[in-house]
């Protein structure tokens, strides 16, 4: 359950990334808020999650899908540019997060 919560978690960050590029700055109420919800609920799944995964696992792995899925989503959704060498950077913070899993004996 506690992989589940921080997956969610995870992409509970990358609404909060996107969501704060929308709101330019908290300028725009709807995305503002949806900053804030994604935000906070994202921190208080990673907190639930933490209650059994190690502390480096938990925070390494929720940093990691929100690092690689902004990074996506940023490329796909604003044409944020996809040359090769950011794309295998992307690749490698997802397999950190794999190998995260991987080796995760909770």
């Amino acid at each position: 359950m506690a992989w589940a919560l921080l997956g969610v978690a995870g992409l509970l960050e990358i609404v909060f990334a996107f969501a704060m590029k929308s709101s330019e700055g908290f300028t725009r109420l709807v995305p503002a808020l949806f900053t804030v919800g994604a935000g906070l609920s994202s921190v208080v799944l990673l907190a639930l999650s933490m209650r059994t995964l190690p502390m480096g696992t938990g925070y390494a792995v929720w940093t990691g899908i929100g690092a690689a899925g902004t990074a996506i989503v940023g490329m796909v959704v604003l044409g944020d540019s996809a040359a090769p060498m950011r794309l295998l950077c992307i690749a490698l913070i997802l397999a950190g997060v794999i190998g995260l899993k991987l080796v995760s004996t909770d």
